[in-house]
Protein backbone atom coordinates (compact mmCIF):
# COMPACT_ATOMS: atom_id res chain seq x y z
CA UNK A 1 0.00 0.00 0.00
CA UNK A 2 1.11 3.55 -0.70
CA UNK A 3 0.53 6.57 1.57
CA UNK A 4 0.73 10.28 0.76
CA UNK A 5 1.27 12.31 3.93
CA UNK A 6 0.17 15.90 3.31
CA UNK A 7 1.12 19.03 5.22
CA UNK A 8 -0.79 21.73 3.29
CA UNK A 9 0.56 25.11 2.30
CA UNK A 10 -0.85 26.98 5.27
CA UNK A 11 -2.35 30.46 5.20
CA UNK A 12 -3.68 32.32 8.24
CA UNK A 13 -5.62 35.33 6.92
CA UNK A 14 -8.33 36.31 9.36
CA UNK A 15 -7.25 33.66 11.89
CA UNK A 16 -6.73 34.03 15.63
CA UNK A 17 -3.86 31.51 15.31
CA UNK A 18 -1.28 32.06 18.07
CA UNK A 19 1.52 29.86 16.75
CA UNK A 20 4.59 30.57 14.68
CA UNK A 21 3.80 30.87 10.97
CA UNK A 22 7.18 29.68 9.70
CA UNK A 23 7.59 26.11 8.39
CA UNK A 24 8.76 23.45 10.85
CA UNK A 25 9.81 19.86 10.28
CA UNK A 26 6.69 17.63 10.27
CA UNK A 27 7.93 15.29 13.01
CA UNK A 28 4.58 13.50 13.22
CA UNK A 29 4.73 12.54 9.55
CA UNK A 30 8.39 11.60 9.91
CA UNK A 31 7.50 9.04 12.58
CA UNK A 32 4.49 7.84 10.60
CA UNK A 33 6.57 7.34 7.45
CA UNK A 34 9.11 5.29 9.39
CA UNK A 35 6.44 3.02 10.89
CA UNK A 36 4.59 2.63 7.59
CA UNK A 37 7.79 1.60 5.83
CA UNK A 38 8.74 -0.69 8.71
CA UNK A 39 5.42 -2.48 8.09
CA UNK A 40 6.38 -3.05 4.44
CA UNK A 41 4.39 -0.25 2.80
CA UNK A 42 5.39 2.96 1.00
CA UNK A 43 5.01 6.53 2.22
CA UNK A 44 5.92 9.95 0.88
CA UNK A 45 5.64 13.23 2.78
CA UNK A 46 4.49 16.19 0.71
CA UNK A 47 5.10 19.37 2.70
CA UNK A 48 3.33 22.28 1.09
CA UNK A 49 4.45 24.75 3.73
CA UNK A 50 8.18 23.97 3.73
CA UNK A 51 8.39 23.84 -0.08
CA UNK A 52 5.91 26.62 -0.85
CA UNK A 53 3.57 24.34 -2.81
CA UNK A 54 0.16 25.46 -4.04
CA UNK A 55 -2.90 23.23 -3.98
CA UNK A 56 -2.36 22.47 -7.67
CA UNK A 57 1.29 21.59 -6.99
CA UNK A 58 0.27 19.17 -4.24
CA UNK A 59 -2.48 17.72 -6.41
CA UNK A 60 0.02 17.05 -9.20
CA UNK A 61 2.38 15.25 -6.83
CA UNK A 62 -0.41 13.16 -5.33
CA UNK A 63 -1.68 12.30 -8.81
CA UNK A 64 1.78 11.09 -9.81
CA UNK A 65 2.11 9.07 -6.60
CA UNK A 66 -1.28 7.32 -7.00
CA UNK A 67 -1.67 6.63 -3.27
CA UNK A 68 -4.03 4.17 -1.67
CA UNK A 69 -4.30 6.53 1.33
CA UNK A 70 -3.87 10.28 1.52
CA UNK A 71 -3.41 11.65 5.03
CA UNK A 72 -4.09 15.35 5.70
CA UNK A 73 -3.20 17.09 8.96
CA UNK A 74 -5.34 19.81 10.53
CA UNK A 75 -2.44 21.58 12.31
CA UNK A 76 0.78 23.01 10.83
CA UNK A 77 3.05 21.03 13.15
CA UNK A 78 3.05 18.82 16.25
CA UNK A 79 4.58 21.87 17.92
CA UNK A 80 1.22 23.62 17.64
CA UNK A 81 -1.35 20.88 18.20
CA UNK A 82 -2.21 22.60 21.50
CA UNK A 83 -2.88 25.96 19.79
CA UNK A 84 -3.80 25.03 16.24
CA UNK A 85 -5.78 27.36 13.98
CA UNK A 86 -9.38 26.82 15.15
CA UNK A 87 -10.66 26.92 11.59
CA UNK A 88 -10.40 23.97 9.20
CA UNK A 89 -10.30 26.15 6.08
CA UNK A 90 -6.92 24.96 4.78
CA UNK A 91 -7.39 21.19 5.31
CA UNK A 92 -10.94 21.47 3.99
CA UNK A 93 -9.66 22.97 0.74
CA UNK A 94 -6.90 20.36 0.59
CA UNK A 95 -9.37 17.48 1.00
CA UNK A 96 -11.54 18.95 -1.73
CA UNK A 97 -8.58 19.27 -4.09
CA UNK A 98 -7.57 15.64 -3.56
CA UNK A 99 -10.98 14.03 -3.21
CA UNK A 100 -10.92 12.31 -6.62
CA UNK A 101 -7.26 11.24 -6.78
CA UNK A 102 -6.14 10.59 -3.20
CA UNK A 103 -7.63 7.16 -2.65
CA UNK A 104 -8.94 6.86 0.89
CA UNK A 105 -8.78 10.29 2.52
CA UNK A 106 -7.63 10.26 6.13
CA UNK A 107 -7.60 13.24 8.52
CA UNK A 108 -5.32 13.54 11.55
CA UNK A 109 -4.81 16.32 14.06
CA UNK A 110 -6.18 18.00 17.18
CA UNK A 111 -9.60 18.94 15.76
CA UNK A 112 -10.69 15.38 15.08
CA UNK A 113 -9.17 14.26 18.37
CA UNK A 114 -11.42 16.62 20.30
CA UNK A 115 -14.57 16.89 18.14
CA UNK A 116 -14.42 13.80 15.92
CA UNK A 117 -17.87 13.88 14.36
CA UNK A 118 -17.77 17.57 13.57
CA UNK A 119 -14.26 17.41 12.07
CA UNK A 120 -15.14 14.34 10.03
CA UNK A 121 -18.19 16.09 8.57
CA UNK A 122 -16.44 19.36 7.84
CA UNK A 123 -13.45 17.75 6.14
CA UNK A 124 -15.33 15.33 3.89
CA UNK A 125 -12.83 12.50 4.44
CA UNK A 126 -13.30 8.74 4.65
CA UNK A 127 -11.44 8.10 7.91
CA UNK A 128 -10.33 10.26 10.81
CA UNK A 129 -7.75 9.17 13.41
CA UNK A 130 -8.20 10.47 16.94
CA UNK A 131 -5.11 11.25 19.00
CA UNK A 132 -1.53 10.27 18.16
CA UNK A 133 -1.77 8.65 14.76
CA UNK A 134 1.71 7.26 13.94
CA UNK A 135 0.94 3.73 15.13
CA UNK A 136 -2.56 3.71 13.65
CA UNK A 137 -1.77 4.56 10.01
CA UNK A 138 0.03 1.29 9.14
CA UNK A 139 -2.94 -0.65 10.51
CA UNK A 140 -5.25 1.03 7.99
CA UNK A 141 -3.47 -0.90 5.25
CA UNK A 142 -3.69 -4.25 7.03
CA UNK A 143 -6.83 -4.50 9.18
CA UNK A 144 -10.55 -3.89 8.77
CA UNK A 145 -11.70 -0.59 10.24
CA UNK A 146 -13.90 -2.48 12.69
CA UNK A 147 -10.75 -3.86 14.33
CA UNK A 148 -8.82 -0.59 14.61
CA UNK A 149 -9.21 1.66 17.67
CA UNK A 150 -9.40 5.45 17.68
CA UNK A 151 -10.85 5.85 14.19
CA UNK A 152 -13.93 7.60 12.84
CA UNK A 153 -15.41 6.50 9.53
CA UNK A 154 -18.48 6.66 7.38
CA UNK A 155 -19.64 7.95 3.98
CA UNK A 156 -18.15 11.27 2.93
CA UNK A 157 -20.46 14.07 4.00
CA UNK A 158 -22.49 11.74 6.24
CA UNK A 159 -24.79 13.12 8.92
CA UNK A 160 -23.28 12.99 12.39
CA UNK A 161 -25.54 10.12 13.45
CA UNK A 162 -24.31 8.00 10.52
CA UNK A 163 -20.65 8.26 11.52
CA UNK A 164 -18.94 5.45 13.44
CA UNK A 165 -16.62 6.50 16.27
CA UNK A 166 -14.43 3.71 17.66
CA UNK A 167 -13.10 4.43 21.12
CA UNK A 168 -11.26 7.58 22.12
CA UNK A 169 -7.98 9.29 21.20
CA UNK A 170 -4.95 7.04 20.82
CA UNK A 171 -1.82 7.48 22.96
CA UNK A 172 1.18 5.76 21.42
CA UNK A 173 4.13 4.22 23.21
CA UNK A 174 6.34 7.00 21.77
CA UNK A 175 9.45 5.71 23.53
CA UNK A 176 10.10 3.21 20.74
CA UNK A 177 9.87 5.67 17.83
CA UNK A 178 13.03 5.68 15.70
CA UNK A 179 15.52 8.49 15.22
CA UNK A 180 14.31 10.59 12.30
CA UNK A 181 16.42 11.35 9.24
CA UNK A 182 15.48 14.11 6.85
CA UNK A 183 16.61 14.57 3.24
CA UNK A 184 19.40 17.11 2.80
CA UNK A 185 17.11 19.28 0.70
CA UNK A 186 14.57 19.49 3.52
CA UNK A 187 17.18 20.53 6.08
CA UNK A 188 18.75 23.07 3.72
CA UNK A 189 15.35 24.76 3.26
CA UNK A 190 14.72 25.00 7.01
CA UNK A 191 16.09 28.49 7.58
CA UNK A 192 13.95 29.24 10.63
CA UNK A 193 15.37 29.01 14.16
CA UNK A 194 12.23 28.74 16.25
CA UNK A 195 11.97 31.12 19.21
CA UNK A 196 15.55 32.31 18.84
CA UNK A 197 16.33 35.96 19.52
CA UNK A 198 19.94 36.12 20.68
CA UNK A 199 21.31 36.50 17.14
CA UNK A 200 20.51 35.95 13.49
CA UNK A 201 20.40 32.30 12.39
CA UNK A 202 23.60 30.84 11.04
CA UNK A 203 22.82 27.77 8.98
CA UNK A 204 19.64 25.67 9.02
CA UNK A 205 17.53 24.94 12.08
CA UNK A 206 15.46 21.91 13.01
CA UNK A 207 12.93 20.60 15.51
CA UNK A 208 13.34 17.55 17.76
CA UNK A 209 11.07 15.83 20.27
CA UNK A 210 12.74 14.58 23.47
CA UNK A 211 9.56 13.91 25.42
CA UNK A 212 5.83 13.95 24.83
CA UNK A 213 3.00 15.02 27.08
CA UNK A 214 3.09 16.79 30.41
CA UNK A 215 2.53 15.59 34.00
CA UNK A 216 0.66 18.82 34.83
CA UNK A 217 -2.93 19.83 34.05
CA UNK A 218 -2.88 23.61 33.79
CA UNK A 219 -6.35 24.88 32.98
CA UNK A 220 -5.41 26.63 29.74
CA UNK A 221 -3.52 23.77 28.09
CA UNK A 222 -5.42 21.89 25.38
CA UNK A 223 -3.88 18.45 25.65
CA UNK A 224 -6.59 16.29 27.20
CA UNK A 225 -7.31 14.42 23.97
CA UNK A 226 -3.81 14.13 22.50
CA UNK A 227 -0.18 14.25 23.64
CA UNK A 228 -1.27 14.15 27.28
CA UNK A 229 0.52 11.34 29.10
CA UNK A 230 4.17 12.20 29.82
CA UNK A 231 6.73 9.94 28.13
CA UNK A 232 10.47 10.41 27.65
CA UNK A 233 12.42 9.25 24.62
CA UNK A 234 15.66 7.30 25.21
CA UNK A 235 18.69 9.60 25.21
CA UNK A 236 20.67 7.50 22.67
CA UNK A 237 17.82 7.82 20.14
CA UNK A 238 17.60 11.59 20.64
CA UNK A 239 21.35 11.92 20.19
CA UNK A 240 21.32 9.76 17.06
CA UNK A 241 18.72 12.09 15.56
CA UNK A 242 20.59 15.24 16.59
CA UNK A 243 23.93 13.89 15.36
CA UNK A 244 22.35 13.27 11.97
CA UNK A 245 21.10 16.86 11.89
CA UNK A 246 24.52 18.20 12.90
CA UNK A 247 26.10 16.23 10.05
CA UNK A 248 23.67 18.01 7.71
CA UNK A 249 24.80 21.42 8.92
CA UNK A 250 22.21 22.11 11.63
CA UNK A 251 23.54 24.21 14.49
CA UNK A 252 20.26 24.98 16.29
CA UNK A 253 17.38 22.70 17.28
CA UNK A 254 14.19 23.49 19.09
CA UNK A 255 12.73 20.87 21.41
CA UNK A 256 8.99 20.84 20.76
CA UNK A 257 8.27 19.10 24.08
CA UNK A 258 5.18 20.33 25.90
CA UNK A 259 7.48 20.64 28.89
CA UNK A 260 11.25 20.14 28.71
CA UNK A 261 12.16 18.69 32.11
CA UNK A 262 15.66 18.49 33.63
CA UNK A 263 17.58 15.55 32.18
CA UNK A 264 21.25 15.57 33.19
CA UNK A 265 22.24 12.72 30.85
CA UNK A 266 20.84 14.51 27.81
CA UNK A 267 22.24 17.91 28.78
CA UNK A 268 25.72 16.57 29.45
CA UNK A 269 25.72 14.86 26.06
CA UNK A 270 24.54 18.02 24.31
CA UNK A 271 27.33 19.99 25.98
CA UNK A 272 29.78 17.87 23.98
CA UNK A 273 28.14 18.65 20.63
CA UNK A 274 28.34 21.72 18.36
CA UNK A 275 24.66 22.56 18.63
CA UNK A 276 22.53 25.17 20.40
CA UNK A 277 18.89 24.73 21.30
CA UNK A 278 15.69 26.25 22.65
CA UNK A 279 13.06 24.88 25.04
CA UNK A 280 9.74 25.61 26.71
CA UNK A 281 9.49 24.69 30.39
CA UNK A 282 8.44 25.64 33.90
CA UNK A 283 11.20 27.55 35.65
CA UNK A 284 10.04 26.32 39.08
CA UNK A 285 11.12 22.78 38.16
CA UNK A 286 14.78 23.75 37.68
CA UNK A 287 17.29 24.03 40.51
CA UNK A 288 20.14 26.53 40.06
CA UNK A 289 22.77 23.88 39.31
CA UNK A 290 20.60 22.35 36.59
CA UNK A 291 20.00 25.79 35.07
CA UNK A 292 23.77 26.22 34.95
CA UNK A 293 24.09 22.87 33.19
CA UNK A 294 21.31 23.88 30.79
CA UNK A 295 23.32 26.93 29.78
CA UNK A 296 26.57 24.96 29.43
CA UNK A 297 24.76 22.41 27.27
CA UNK A 298 24.02 25.06 24.66
CA UNK A 299 20.55 26.33 25.53
CA UNK A 300 20.10 29.83 24.07
CA UNK A 301 16.33 30.24 24.47
CA UNK A 302 13.95 29.50 27.35
CA UNK A 303 10.21 30.12 27.22
CA UNK A 304 8.97 29.74 30.78
CA UNK A 305 5.35 29.85 31.84
CA UNK A 306 4.74 32.01 34.91
CA UNK A 307 1.19 32.98 33.87
CA UNK A 308 0.25 35.06 36.94
CA UNK A 309 2.06 37.10 39.62
CA UNK A 310 -0.32 36.12 42.39
CA UNK A 311 -0.68 32.77 44.13
CA UNK A 312 -4.43 33.09 43.61
CA UNK A 313 -3.97 33.55 39.87
CA UNK A 314 -1.65 30.57 39.55
CA UNK A 315 -4.01 28.48 41.66
CA UNK A 316 -6.97 29.47 39.46
CA UNK A 317 -4.96 28.21 36.48
CA UNK A 318 -4.13 24.94 38.30
CA UNK A 319 -0.41 25.58 37.98
CA UNK A 320 0.39 23.68 41.18
CA UNK A 321 3.39 25.96 41.63
CA UNK A 322 5.03 25.82 45.05
CA UNK A 323 7.27 28.85 44.53
CA UNK A 324 6.49 32.45 45.35
CA UNK A 325 6.72 35.16 42.71
CA UNK A 326 10.00 36.34 44.25
CA UNK A 327 11.42 32.82 43.98
CA UNK A 328 10.26 32.49 40.37
CA UNK A 329 11.86 35.84 39.60
CA UNK A 330 15.16 34.72 41.12
CA UNK A 331 15.16 31.54 39.00
CA UNK A 332 14.48 33.51 35.83
CA UNK A 333 17.31 35.92 36.59
CA UNK A 334 19.61 33.02 37.45
CA UNK A 335 18.83 31.31 34.15
CA UNK A 336 19.64 34.50 32.25
CA UNK A 337 23.23 34.38 33.53
CA UNK A 338 24.01 31.47 31.19
CA UNK A 339 21.14 31.47 28.68
CA UNK A 340 21.09 34.45 26.25
CA UNK A 341 17.30 34.73 25.95
CA UNK A 342 14.86 34.00 28.77
CA UNK A 343 11.15 34.76 28.42
CA UNK A 344 8.49 34.69 31.14
CA UNK A 345 4.96 34.21 29.83
CA UNK A 346 2.00 35.95 31.43
CA UNK A 347 -1.67 35.45 30.66
CA UNK A 348 -4.78 37.32 31.70
CA UNK A 349 -5.65 35.56 34.95
CA UNK A 350 -7.94 38.31 36.24
CA UNK A 351 -6.04 38.63 39.53
CA UNK A 352 -2.98 40.72 38.60
CA UNK A 353 -2.77 44.46 39.17
CA UNK A 354 -1.60 46.14 35.92
CA UNK A 355 0.80 48.46 37.78
CA UNK A 356 2.40 45.52 39.58
CA UNK A 357 2.72 43.65 36.29
CA UNK A 358 4.51 46.58 34.67
CA UNK A 359 6.83 47.00 37.66
CA UNK A 360 7.68 43.30 37.54
CA UNK A 361 8.31 43.40 33.79
CA UNK A 362 10.58 46.43 34.26
CA UNK A 363 12.50 44.62 37.00
CA UNK A 364 13.04 41.60 34.78
CA UNK A 365 14.12 43.77 31.85
CA UNK A 366 16.77 45.33 34.07
CA UNK A 367 18.20 41.83 34.48
CA UNK A 368 17.93 40.91 30.81
CA UNK A 369 14.76 38.79 31.08
CA UNK A 370 11.81 39.53 28.80
CA UNK A 371 8.21 39.16 29.96
CA UNK A 372 5.22 39.69 27.71
CA UNK A 373 2.14 41.72 28.52
CA UNK A 374 -0.60 39.41 29.82
CA UNK A 375 -2.38 37.95 26.83
CA UNK A 376 -5.95 36.67 26.54
CA UNK A 377 -6.28 32.95 26.06
CA UNK A 378 -8.48 31.08 23.65
CA UNK A 379 -10.53 28.45 25.56
CA UNK A 380 -9.45 25.56 23.35
CA UNK A 381 -11.73 22.54 23.23
CA UNK A 382 -9.79 19.84 25.06
CA UNK A 383 -8.59 22.19 27.79
CA UNK A 384 -9.88 22.37 31.38
CA UNK A 385 -10.76 26.02 30.73
CA UNK A 386 -13.24 24.92 28.09
CA UNK A 387 -14.80 22.38 30.45
CA UNK A 388 -15.13 24.99 33.20
CA UNK A 389 -17.12 27.20 30.84
CA UNK A 390 -19.29 24.69 28.97
CA UNK A 391 -18.59 21.09 30.00
CA UNK A 392 -17.29 18.43 27.64
CA UNK A 393 -16.79 19.51 24.00
CA UNK A 394 -19.68 18.80 21.64
CA UNK A 395 -19.92 19.17 17.87
CA UNK A 396 -20.13 22.98 18.16
CA UNK A 397 -17.20 23.32 20.55
CA UNK A 398 -14.84 25.15 18.19
CA UNK A 399 -17.53 27.61 17.12
CA UNK A 400 -18.52 28.25 20.74
CA UNK A 401 -14.93 28.87 21.88
CA UNK A 402 -14.17 31.08 18.87
CA UNK A 403 -17.29 33.22 19.34
CA UNK A 404 -16.51 33.60 23.04
CA UNK A 405 -12.97 34.72 22.29
CA UNK A 406 -14.01 37.31 19.71
CA UNK A 407 -16.80 38.60 21.94
CA UNK A 408 -14.71 39.03 25.10
CA UNK A 409 -11.49 40.45 23.66
CA UNK A 410 -10.75 43.60 21.72
CA UNK A 411 -6.96 43.38 21.73
CA UNK A 412 -5.19 40.31 20.38
CA UNK A 413 -1.61 39.06 20.21
CA UNK A 414 0.94 40.77 17.97
CA UNK A 415 0.86 38.08 15.28
CA UNK A 416 -2.92 37.85 15.06
CA UNK A 417 -5.01 39.72 12.54
CA UNK A 418 -6.37 43.06 13.79
CA UNK A 419 -9.91 41.82 13.18
CA UNK A 420 -10.09 38.00 13.19
CA UNK A 421 -13.03 36.61 11.27
CA UNK A 422 -15.80 34.40 12.70
CA UNK A 423 -15.24 30.68 12.32
CA UNK A 424 -18.19 30.10 10.01
CA UNK A 425 -16.79 32.72 7.62
CA UNK A 426 -13.31 31.21 7.68
CA UNK A 427 -14.63 27.72 6.97
CA UNK A 428 -16.81 28.55 3.97
CA UNK A 429 -15.50 26.50 1.08
CA UNK A 430 -16.92 25.40 -2.29
CA UNK A 431 -19.05 22.28 -2.10
CA UNK A 432 -17.00 19.13 -2.54
CA UNK A 433 -17.84 15.98 -4.49
CA UNK A 434 -19.60 13.43 -2.31
CA UNK A 435 -20.08 9.73 -2.67
CA UNK A 436 -23.51 8.21 -2.58
CA UNK A 437 -24.78 7.45 0.88
CA UNK A 438 -23.62 4.02 1.95
CA UNK A 439 -20.59 3.83 -0.35
CA UNK A 440 -18.23 3.97 2.62
CA UNK A 441 -14.49 4.55 2.49
CA UNK A 442 -12.51 3.46 -0.54
CA UNK A 443 -10.23 0.55 0.34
Amino acid sequence: MRFALINPGWSFEGSIYFGCREPHLPLEFGYAKALIERAGHEAEIIDGQLFGLSESDIRARVSALRPDFTVITTAPSYLFWRCAPPELRVPQAMATALSDIGGTLVAVGPHGSTTPRAAFGKLGVDILVMGEFEEILPRLAEEPLEAIPSVVYGPRGAAYEDVTVRGGPWAGRFTDLPALRWPDEWVARHHHHHHRFDREPAGPGAEVEASRGCPYTCSFCAKENFRDKYRRRPVPVILEEIDGLIAQGVRYVYFIDEIFLPNADLLEALAERPVEFGIQTRIDLWKPDMLDLLGRAGCVSIEAGVESLTPEGRQALDKKCRMSTDELTERLVHARRTVPFVQANLIEAGTDDPAEVEAWRDHLREHGVWANEPVPLFPYPGSPDYRKLWGLPDDRAWERAHDHYLHHHVDFSDIQEAHPLPLDVLERTPSRPRRRAGDGPAQ
